[in-house]
């Protein structure tokens, strides 16, 4: 196991390579000049006197200038080796737009996305694991045809879709005001509520998003679930352990229920980048100041760095998930071995 997990390490590690090397050319080489955003209200400030042609050259001079500070007149290749020498030590630099620190951005959006995706996450297992088992046991029954019926229907909505209804119909739009259609605090928040009220306001202006975010993910989980587990049903263990008077509970949840979870904890390498990652269509939605949220606003402001730094993030954690929910595998499943196998 550990050949296995030094051999995998050393991929990723080159992995991340490849993948920061890809995004950082794709980014800088999309449409729009940073520089061009920043002096985009003008330089008319402080210039009286001058003519246009006088203008025109000292917006150039500072263009060139700020171009030359930022980095940006340089190669490529240079500008990557740059970026990526500091990131191995942890400076994501600073952002362009109000050079403030990449990570003290990050770190002040974390909060509430770790939180979303957090309750998602666990919303989403309490419910699909129990509704995929009682699909699965009761196969052909109301309560399956029902519960398929309600999760393929719930899968296939596109959350903006429904995001965007429900602002529409209950968040003050043109019929029902029963949630708040943005933000994380009410108005008349005060930081010296005790904590159940504070923590009520904060769950009562994530319950939208709470549902959006976790609507989707439910139904194709459960669906997973109920399909693997039809499957290990039908393995002629099930057949001995029940012809030798094993109590029935006892084979759906010890034998048919662990052996099915396997593709569930394959899926669980994309929660890791998820819970920190956030969702930029929820987030923006609602506007939550979460980490999907301002990765939406640094593309638009053409804001390398905080871009960089959240794709880094999110490449980095869904590397480490992938190896996570390998290494979870061979505790669910005894049978799985990566002694005698190469990474």
């Amino acid at each position: 196991m550990l050949a296995y997990l030094i051999k995998r390490i050393f991929l990723l590690a080159l992995t991340f390579v490849a993948i920061t090397m890809i995004a950082f050319a794709i980014i800088l080489s999309s449409p729009g000049d940073p520089v061009e955003l920043f002096f985009s209200g003008g330089l008319a400030a402080g210039t009286a006197g001058l003519s246009t042609e006088q203008l025109a050259v000292e917006q150039a001079k500072a263009k060139e200038e700020l171009r030359h500070q930022l980095g940006l007149d340089q190669a490529l290749p240079v500008q990557y080796w740059r970026w990526f020498s500091k990131v191995i030590r942890g400076d994501l630099q600073r952002s362009f737009k109000d050079n403030r620190l990449v990570w003290d951005k990050i770190v002040e959006r974390m909060p509430l996305t770790i939180t979303l995706n957090s309750l998602s996450i666990l919303i989403t297992f309490g419910i699909a694991i129990p509704l995929g088992i009682l699909s699965a046991v009761k196969t052909g029954s109301l309560a399956d045809r029902v519960s398929t019926l309600i999760a393929f229907a719930l899968y296939s909505l596109p959350s903006f879709w429904i995001g965007t209804l429900i602002i529409i119909f209950f968040c003050g739009g043109d019929f029902f005001a029963w949630f708040p259609a943005g933000a994380i605090h009410s108005v008349s928040y005060d930081p010296d509520w005790p904590l159940l009220r504070r923590f009520g306001d904060y769950m009562y202006h994530l319950a939208m998003p709470l549902l959006v975010t976790t609507y989707g993910t439910f139904a194709f989980t459960s669906r997973v679930l109920r399909s693997s587990m039809l499957e290990v049903k039908l393995q002629d263990y099930i057949r001995t352990a029940r012809a030798k008077g094993v109590a029935e509970r006892t084979v759906i949840l010890k034998h048919v229920l662990r052996n099915s979870i396997i593709p569930i904890v394959t899926n669980i390498g994309g929660l890791l980048p998820a819970l920190i990652g956030g969702s930029v269509i929820i987030e923006t939605i609602f506007s939550l100041p979460g980490l999907g949220y301002l990765g939406y606003q640094a593309v638009l402001a053409r804001d390398y760095p905080v871009v960089l730094g959240v794709f880094t993030m999110s490449s980095a954690l869904t590397l480490i998930g992938i190896l996570v929910s390998d290494l979870l595998l061979v505790a669910v499943d005894p049978r799985i071995s990566f002694e005698s196998q190469n990474a």
